[in-house]
C-alpha cells in the first residue's frame, strides 16, 4: 500500500506577540579574529533579555531562512534575542571549513555564546537549539560547559557519531549515509559567500575555501571502527570508552526526536544518563524535522510553545511546570498498514516517571524450528526505505513482503480479543540473539521486527544490524570462527509500537541490507539455528497513563519564498530499475524531491539545486556495489548579474580489500570555469 499524502496539516501563524520585534545581521568576533556571520532577532525592549542560538553550517541567508523565519522571529517576540549563526567556512561566514564537528568548531561554539552573554541587551543566561547538526553541536558544547549555557533544546540529532549517526551501524558501513552524507555536504560546501551579504571579498573568500575543500569520505571511512579518531570526535556518549561526556552537560536538556528518524535513541540514553532534575524527553511519531513543521507522519505539536516554557522556567525563573512533566513523553503508533507516508499515524502520547521505565518489562520469544540457511541476495534492502527520512511521499518503507521473502522469518502471535487478547505495546529497544555458523570470515546480519496483520502485509516497525566482526565491540574487527557455531547479540533502533490482537510480530533475518549496508566481500550468508536465538521485547503495561496535552503548532509568519511554474515532468522521489539479463539492480533517489524547483528569495536570490543518487548492485556480487552522487547548484542574482554554478560528482565502489572513492567539484563564475579539482583515493577496508 503506497498511499498519497492528503495536505499536511498547517502550523497556524502568528502575528501578535508581547514584544515587537526587529531583527538585524552582523558578524561575531573570535579570538583569532575570524568573524561568524550571524541573524538576530530581539524584542523590542529597553531591558535585556536572554539569548537563544542556533548555530550550524547550512547557509542562514539562503537554505535554513524558510524555517528560520518560522521560529526565530517567534522566540523574539516571547522576550527572547534569538540567534542564528553560520559555522567557521560556511555560508557568509570567514575561515575555512574543517572535519565535521572539529574541535574548532565546538571551541568557536563556546566562544559565540560567551560573545552573546556578553552583550548589553543579553541577560547573560544563554539557551542552545538545534536540529540535526545544529542538535549535535548543542549537546558538544553543553559538554564543555561554558558558563553562560544554562539550557538546551537538542531535536533529532546524535550523541554518538561512530554507532548513531549516519555514517556506521552496528560496525557496519552505512552505505548510503556515508555516501550522500559526504556528497551533499561536499556539494554544500563549496558554495560561495553572498555579494549581498558578505561583500566585495565574497570572491576571495570562496576560492581560498574552495582551495582547502576536502571530500569527506576520506576521513570518515578511513575509520572503520571506533578508534581514536572517534574517541575524540565521537559525540557526547561514548558507551565502550571511558570518554562518556554525559556527566559533563550541566546545562537543562529537553531531548527531541521522532520514531522515523534514525537518531532517536538519542533521547532515550540522554534521560537515562542525565540527572532527573535537569532533562526531559520527547519521542513523536516524527520523521527528521521540527515537530511543529506539520510535515508526514503526524500528529505535530505546538513544539515553539513547548520549548518556551523550557527557556522561561531555565533562562527567566519564570515558576511553571515543565519539571513537573513525566521524565519521558512518547508516541505509541497503533498497528498501521504499511505505506512510503502517513498524514498521521493512529496512537497515542504514554508517559514514564524514569528510564529504563518501570512499566517496561523485557519479554523473551525463543525461535523454533530447525537450522536454515540465510543468503539473501545483494538486493536485499531496497524496500528500506530512506535513512534520513524528511517527510516526502517515498521516504519510508513499503510492504515488506519483498524483503521478509529474502529472509528466514520468525513469527509470533498476538492473542485474539475473544481469547482475552489486548495490544501488545512495546516500548524502547528490542533486541535479538542468534546463534549462527558462518562459511566465511566476514559478513552481516540484519534483523528486522515487522507487524504482520492478518491479510499478510507487512509493516517494518525496527531494525538493526551487525558487523559479525564487531560482535566483541565497535573498537576491533574479529574475524568470524569458519564453520564453528557462535553468539551474535543485535540491538535494535528504539520504538514504541502497539501490535494489534490477531497480528504477528515477525522477527525477519537477513544476510544483506542494501543500500543501507555496505556489503562485506564473501556473500555466503550464514546457517542460523532457532534453538539458540532469541528476540526479546520490552513489553510496556502501565497502571495508567498522565494525560499529555500538547497545544497545537504555531510559527511566526513565513518568509515569502515563491517557486515559479515549471512544465519540466519531476523525477521520481525513488525509482528502482532491475536489468533482468545482467541480474543488475539500480535505485535512483531524488535526496530533495523540490529542490530541482527554482525557489526565489524575497531579498532577490534565485536557488536552483538539482541532484541524484544512485546506488547499484548485481543481485550475486557483493563487490559490484557502487554509489554515485550528483549535484548541481545554481545561486543567481538577476538585477546584480552574479550568477555560480557549483556541480559535483562523487562516487564509492570496491574490490575485496579496497574502497575506491572518486570525488570531483567544478565550479563556475557567469559560465567562466573558477575552480576544478578531482579526488581519487584508496581506501583500506579494514573492518567495513
Amino acid at each position: 500500500m503506497n498511499s498519497k499524502p492528503s495536505k499536511p496539516s498547517e502550523p497556524r501563524i502568528r502575528t501578535d506577540f508581547p514584544h515587537e520585534t526587529r531583527h538585524k545581521d552582523l558578524r561575531i568576533p573570535l579570538p583569532d579574529g575570524t568573524k561568524l556571520y550571524a541573524r538576530v532577532w530581539r524584542p523590542v525592549t529597553d531591558e535585556p533579555v536572554p539569548a537563544l542560538l542556533e548555530y550550524g553550517p547550512f547557509r542562514l541567508t539562503d537554505a535554513t531562512a524558510p524555517r528560520d523565519a518560522q521560529r526565530h522571529p517567534w522566540y523574539a517576540g516571547h522576550g527572547y534575542a534569538s540567534v542564528r549563526v553560520d559555522v567557521r567556512g560556511h555560508g557568509n561566514s570567514e575561515g575555512l571549513p574543517g572535519d565535521a564537528y572539529d574541535a574548532v568548531e565546538l571551541a568557536d561554539g563556546v566562544a559565540v555564546v560567551n560573545w552573546l552573554a556578553e552583550q548589553p541587551w543579553c541577560t547573560g543566561r544563554v539557551g542552545m537549539f538545534g536540529i540535526s547538526w545544529g542538535g549535535y553541536d548543542s549537546l558538544r558544547i553543553a559538554a564543555l560547559a561554558p558558563e553562560p549555557l544554562k539550557a538546551v533544546v537538542t531535536v533529532c540529532a546524535p550523541d554518538d557519531r561512530y554507532a548513531d549517526d549516519l555514517l556506521y551501524r552496528g560496525g557496519s558501513v552505512l552505505a548510503t549515509g556515508m555516501h550522500a552524507g559526504a556528497a551533499a555536504l561536499l556539494a554544500f560546501t563549496a558554495r560561495p559567500p553572498d555579494p549581498r551579504y558578505a561583500g566585495e571579498e565574497w570572491r576571495a573568500m570562496w576560492l581560498e575555501r574552495l582551495n582547502a575543500v576536502r571530500p569527506y569520505v576520506h576521513t570518515w571511512l578511513s575509520h572503520q571502527t571506533r578508534d581514536a579518531y572517534w574517541q575524540e570526535h565521537g559525540g557526547v556518549r561514548d558507551a565502550h570508552h571511558a570518554h562518556d561526556a554525559h556527566h559533563a552537560v550541566r546545562a537543562a536538556v529537553l531531548a527531541v526526536g521522532g520514531w522515523h528518524d534514525p537518531y532517536r535513541d538519542t533521547v532515550l540514553r540522554l534521560v537515562e544518563r542525565l540527572p532527573q532534575d535537569r532533562v526531559r524527553g520527547i519521542i513523536g511519531p516524527w520523521a527528521h524535522q521540527y515537530p511543529d513543521r506539520g510535515l508526514a507522519p503526524g500528529p505535530a505539536i505546538g513544539f515553539l510553545q513547548e520549548t518556551l516554557r523550557w527557556w522561561d522556567h531555565h533562562l527567566k525563573d519564570l515558576a511553571n511546570d515543565v519539571m513537573a512533566e513525566p521524565l519521558l513523553r512518547s508516541w505509541i503508533s497503533d498497528s498501521h498498514p504499511p505505506a512510503t507516508v502517513y498524514e498521521k499515524l493512529p496512537g497515542r502520547w504514554v508517559t514514564d516517571p524514569a528510564w529504563p521505565s518501570p512499566y517496561v518489562t523485557p519479554v523473551t520469544y525463543a525461535f523454533q524450528g530447525a537450522p536454515v540457511v540465510v543468503d539473501s541476495p545483494q538486493q536485499t534492502g531496497l524496500d528500506a526505505g530512506r535513512f534520513l527520512p524528511l517527510g516526502n511521499d517515498a521516504d519510508l518503507p513499503p510492504d515488506q513482503r519483498d524483503e521478509d521473502a529474502h529472509s528466514a522469518c520468525f513469527d509470533f502471535p498476538v492473542p485474539e480479543v475473544p481469547e482475552g487478547g489486548a495490544p501488545l505495546e512495546v516500548l524502547g529497544r528490542p533486541s535479538v540473539r542468534l546463534r549462527l555458523m558462518t562459511p566465511a570470515p566476514t559478513g552481516q546480519v540484519v534483523a528486522r521486527l515487522c507487524d504482520i496483520a492478518p491479510d499478510g502485509s507487512s509493516t517494518l516497525v525496527t531494525r538493526g544490524v551487525l558487523n559479525l566482526s564487531a560482535r566483541y565491540g565497535p573498537d576491533r574487527a574479529v574475524e568470524a570462527q569458519i564453520g564453528e557455531w557462535e553468539s551474535y547479540g543485535i540491538e535494535l533502533s528504539g520504538i514504541g509500537h502497539a501490535f494489534a490482537p490477531g497480528h504477528r510480530v515477525r522477527l525477519a533475518v537477513s544476510s544483506a541490507y542494501w543500500p543501507w549496508i555496505w556489503p562485506q566481500p564473501d556473500a555466503a550468508g550464514f546457517t542460523l539455528d532457532p534453538a539458540g536465538s532469541s528476540l526479546t521485547l520490552p513489553v510496556r503495561a502501565a497502571p495508567k497513563d498522565d494525560a499529555v496535552d500538547f497545544e497545537e503548532p504555531e510559527q511566526s509568519a513565513p518568509l515569502g519564498v515563491s517557486h515559479p511554474s515549471t512544465l519540466e515532468e519531476p523525477r521520481p522521489e525513488r525509482l528502482v530499475v532491475r536489468d533482468v539479463a545482467k541480474g543488475e539492480w539500480r535505485l535512483e533517489v531524488v535526496p530533495r524531491p523540490d529542490g530541482a524547483r527554482t525557489r526565489v528569495y524575497p531579498d532577490g536570490l534565485e536557488l536552483t539545486e538539482d541532484a541524484v543518487e544512485t546506488y547499484t548492485i548485481d543481485e550475486s556480487d557483493p563487490l559490484s556495489a557502487r554509489t554515485r552522487s550528483e549535484w548541481t547548484i545554481r545561486l543567481h542574482r538577476p538585477e546584480s548579474a552574479w550568477d555560480v554554478r557549483i556541480e559535483t560528482r562523487s562516487e564509492i565502489s570496491c574490490d575485496a580489500d579496497t574502497f575506491l572513492t572518486s570525488d570531483e567539484v567544478i565550479c563556475t563564475e557567469g559560465g567562466e570555469v573558477v575552480f576544478h579539482h578531482t579526488w581519487e583515493e584508496r581506501i583500506p577496508r579494514t573492518a567495513g
